[in-house]
């Protein structure tokens, strides 16, 4: 089974948990005319939604090369992570409003023992969800599925946020809620500012591979006396490099173009992640203009 697959395989399963989750407390929430059940059921409709996203993204991301796209199409996957780092925001937002209307004297949350049993095994899920999706982002290298399992992460928070009520209410003291909340509000945007700033550094090509061990690679192939001007750029999964290797001014363009070959299979086979490489051959002792 390729990348690709594996990684939709992951989304489906969590955008069925994630949807089980969902109804299972916009429904209670509804039933026991809890506003902060129902709205942390919305909430969990957006991991949904996200995960619809990334299914969009990779699929996208999937494509092959062609004429408008030399390099691929991989940072659709990472672009769809932009947009995980944008729903945590506006599930910041959400929860200061929670927040306002708690001090503002909006009814609390019902404490009700159906109501606790609920959050608990949906808070169980989630754990499950997000660990899970985590797991095999790391092993698949999908940049989406680990941004992913922190958005997860980030209802984890807010399930968190509405047992707390649940909890304070029963032992009179509601205003554990809205400092509780305010902490979690914290929590999430700064995993969201994470996620963008990782995705930025993709899309503005960032360093991304380090420059040292390409040269050392580079440095043991025959025929090569020096090695400089790296520049590597892309996702961890899929690193474009481009080099300059020096070779005796003696040596024929032929075996220079044959150590440019060597040095380029040598990188690729020395370290997977390097989708792409571009060796630029100098004569020894050429200064740059």
């Amino acid at each position: 089974m390729d990348k690709n697959r594996q990684i939709r395989k992951v989304l489906l399963l969590t955008l069925g948990l994630n949807a089980g989750v969902a109804a299972a407390k916009i429904v209670y929430g509804y039933l026991i005319g809890s506003i902060s059940m129902t709205a942390d059921g919305f909430h969990s409709f957006f991991d949904g939604a996200s995960n619809i996203i990334g299914l969009v993204g990779i699929w996208i991301a999937s494509r092959p090369p062609d004429e408008n796209h030399a390099y691929g199409h991989k940072k659709y996957e990472t672009l769809s992570t932009i947009a995980i780092s944008v729903m945590m925001f506006l599930t910041a937002i959400e929860i200061l409003k929670r927040v306002f209307q708690n001090l503002s004297g909006a009814k609390g949350p019902e404490v009700e023992a159906g109501g606790f049993a609920v959050m608990i095994v949906t808070l169980f899920v989630n754990i499950c969800v997000s660990r899970y999706e985590r797991k095999k982002g790391i092993e698949l290298g999908s940049d989406f599925l680990v941004a992913d399992a922190m958005h997860t992460k980030s209802d984890i928070y807010t399930t968190l946020t509405v047992i707390a009520s649940l909890v304070g209410a029963r032992m009179g003291f509601p205003a554990v809620d809205p400092v509780a909340a305010v902490f979690i509000t914290f929590m999430i945007a700064r995993m969201g500012f994470e996620i963008l700033r990782s995705a930025s550094a993709i899309l503005t090509d960032a360093v991304a591979f380090d420059h040292d061990l390409i040269c050392r690679a580079a440095l043991g192939v025959e025929g090569v006396v020096d090695c400089h001007a790296v520049r590597t750029r892309g996702r961890k999964d899929h690193v474009l490099v481009d080099l300059h290797v020096s070779v005796r001014r003696d040596m024929p363009i032929g075996a220079a173009h044959d150590v440019a070959h060597a040095v380029c299979d040598r990188l690729k086979k020395t370290f997977p992640e390097l989708a792409d490489v571009v060796v630029h051959i100098e004569p020894q002792g050429h200064v740059e203009p």
